[in-house]
């Protein structure tokens, strides 16, 4: 199981790809499906291994449904006042940290079912998992290491900007050479970047290669990943770049707040009343927990 992009596919899914999209209900009640077609392109599951991954996930999802949703709901009626009020920084580092917090939170609840996979894994798995890696880098590498310094900062004002119009809606061409200015402070270093995401990937590899080669039972198979988790979300906190990541959040934040800053009463309302669509569609879906 690929644990470190796991954590960015339940979130894309969760609050990113959902968030993004015109029926959130409707994308969340699918979730489920998508999470197993994403699982089964890195593993390709087996006829056993279907049904009981198929539940697992159900489990997961109707304890996130029970559980988390009010959380988001309570995270975006922050937001919505943050958005009216005199937000900081300092605020906007403590959303994120409530992020990861909630990041984390689902992981862990997971271990002991991605502990039954690890441990189901057959060795050709495991060997579609690493093609998998390997093919997923050589994108990355296609996308963000290609062209100039130029380009890789206009590739990523872009994302940036698809991000800040989904909340805020259209900006003026003023606007946005500010935001254009704000993204291109960041430390850009996208090799870091793919170095980080390849360590992640083979500390999974290594793991799920040690819970088959020692046969582990569950619960140190649980052990082990509850302990990846941990360090995955503490690594950035004790790396040697902890100057490089510490520069990026932080420039990250600042560019948040200079939009926000910017932002017209209009494009603030705009940003508030998407949140009340969320915060609507949230409420709605935790009812619906079986």
């Amino acid at each position: 199981m690929p644990f470190g992009r796991f954590t960015y596919a339940v979130l894309a899914l969760l609050l990113v790809v959902m968030a993004g999209c015109s029926g959130l209900r409707l994308a969340y009640n699918n979730g489920d499906t998508v999470l197993y077609w994403w699982l089964n392109a890195y593993v390709d599951l087996d006829r056993d291994q279907k049904g009981w991954v198929r539940d697992d996930i159900d489990k997961l999802f109707d304890w996130h449904r029970k559980t988390q949703l009010k959380d988001y709901v309570d995270i975006l009626r922050t937001g919505q006042k943050q958005l009216q009020g005199n937000i900081t920084q300092a605020d906007l580092m403590a959303d994120y940290g409530e992020v990861k917090q909630r990041t984390q939170a689902l992981l862990l609840k997971a271990a002991p079912e991605l502990a039954d996979l690890a441990r189901s894994l057959k060795p050709e798995q495991i060997a579609q998992m690493e093609k998998k890696f390997k093919s997923n880098n050589d994108d990355y590498r296609k996308k963000y290491l290609s062209g100039d310094q130029e380009n890789r900062q206009k590739l990523r004002y872009k994302k940036a900007m698809e991000q800040f119009e989904l909340w805020f809606g259209s900006f003026s061409s003023e606007q946005e050479a500010i935001i254009r200015k704000a993204s291109d402070a960041r430390p850009l270093n996208n090799e870091i970047w793919l170095d980080e995401r390849m360590r992640r990937q083979q500390n999974v590899l290594n793991l799920v290669k040690k819970v088959h080669q020692e046969r582990l039972g569950k619960e140190a198979a649980a052990t082990l990943i509850t302990t990846l988790i941990k360090d995955s979300f503490e690594r950035l906190e004790h790396s040697e770049r902890k100057a490089f990541f510490d520069a990026y959040e932080s420039s990250t934040a600042q560019m948040v707040l200079t939009v926000i800053k910017i932002a017209t009463p209009a494009q603030k309302a705009h940003a508030v009343k998407r949140m009340q669509g969320w915060i609507d569609d949230f409420n709605s879906l935790a009812t619906q927990a079986k």
